[in-house]
């Protein structure tokens, strides 16, 4: 498809107007709205669910369809609408092709370029009456706390059996074929308050048996299908108490789930040993955040994505995240979708950045899997 279809000022404009309406994890209402309308407007329907009062979050996820062409399977594409923090007050910046926020929060490419990138497609379906299947589109809240819009949806609401999410890093062309399940470990490692400078003999200190249990752990990557980290630790409430508490935060991720029980496991058993430790205890809970999954290359999700990808010019490269995303509630649930790159860069941080070609080549490749859904070659 030629550049010359896109509307680029529209499309440029419609990402930052997207970027600055704040949507950190579970504040997603005045996005819900703007996009609620700008759906509407477009020829869909719209519901929103029940999901806000399941996570105490101010929007629920919206589905949105729009009828197609007789006789076409039809297809979906998913995005989430919150972002990380710090995410509030988002201002900006275009300069030399790329957009950057002024540099005090993220940007919110992640996942405001997908959604962009749809709108734009949309739009052009409309403006030159393109014919096309039955299309639905996911839009869901709290991707960024545990997936927990996606967690909560009724996936039976979906008539497609196929579709995408538009919501990995990396340039467009990229489709992500499997991605790991987590776990989430919490720790309180207690021992036994006391002065630190008259008596510390008669502490047990929470925070060096801690540490101690941590540094017998493997952390960061075991093998090319699994890794670890210990991401939060917090104790103690002056220098001068013998810390009597701390908490610990971390994770497993595997793409084998046998090495993920098993690494967990392991982690666990560190903990477990503090109790032999004399007044030392410990406390641990894990929970499953979500599983893994992985398609097969020659799946149609898969075959059906290279080959828009190819007709863009642009070249289809598979790979394997160690992120999760939307793509694996909705795989465990019996669809077969795909992830696919949008161009986002260093997300998750306030250096984040998304180069305007990409959005252009993200337009692109939604259109070439539109007019493919409904010439079949």
């Amino acid at each position: 498809m030629k550049e010359s279809r896109i509307n680029k000022e529209r499309l440029f404009q419609e990402f930052i107007t997207l970027a600055e309406i704040d949507s950190p994890s579970l504040k997603e209402r005045e996005l819900a709205d703007y996009l609620k309308n700008r759906l509407q407007d477009l020829g869909f329907t719209v519901e929103e669910d029940d999901t806000a009062a399941k996570i105490s979050g101010s929007a629920g996820n919206l589905l949105a369809r729009l009828p197609g062409a007789e006789g076409l399977s039809p297809l979906f594409f998913a995005c989430h609408m919150d972002t990380v923090t710090p995410g509030e007050g988002v201002e900006v910046l275009f300069e030399d092709g790329v957009f950057r926020s002024k540099g005090n929060t993220v940007l919110g490419g992640d996942d405001k370029a997908g959604i962009a990138s749809l709108l734009e497609v949309l739009e052009m379906l409309r403006e030159h009456e393109q014919p096309h299947c039955p299309l639905e589109i996911l839009l869901t809240v709290g991707e960024e706390h545990g997936l927990l819009g996606s967690k909560n949806f009724d996936i039976d609401k979906l008539t497609s059996k196929m579709g995408y999410v538009l919501d990995s890093t990396g340039t467009p062309g990229t489709i992500i074929t499997a991605a790991p399940a987590q776990n989430v470990l919490y720790v309180t490692v207690r021992g036994k308050a006391a002065h630190a400078g008259f008596e510390p003999e008669r502490g047990v200190n929470a925070i060096k048996i801690a540490s101690d249990a941590i540094s017998r752990l493997r952390l960061g990557r075991i093998d090319e299908e699994t890794t670890s980290n210990i991401g939060i630790i917090e104790g103690g409430k002056a220098t001068n108490i013998v810390p009597d508490a701390v908490f610990i935060q971390g994770e497993t991720r595997s793409l084998d789930r046998g090495k993920l029980d098993a690494l967990t496991e392991e982690i666990i058993g560190e903990f477990e040993r503090v109790k032999e430790i004399p007044g030392a205890s410990s406390n641990i809970r894990v929970d499953f955040e979500y599983p893994e999954y992985r398609l097969d290359p020659e799946q149609e999700v898969v075959r059906f994505a290279s080959e828009a990808i190819k007709r863009t010019g642009l070249e289809a490269r598979l790979e394997i995240s160690g992120g999760g995303s939307d793509a694996n509630i909705l795989n465990a649930a019996g669809l077969a979708v795909a992830n696919l790159a949008v161009g986002m860069q260093n997300a998750h941080t306030t250096d984040e950045f998304l180069e305007s070609q990409h959005l252009i080549h993200m337009v692109q490749i939604l259109w070439e899997m539109i007019q493919l859904s409904v010439t079949g070659k």
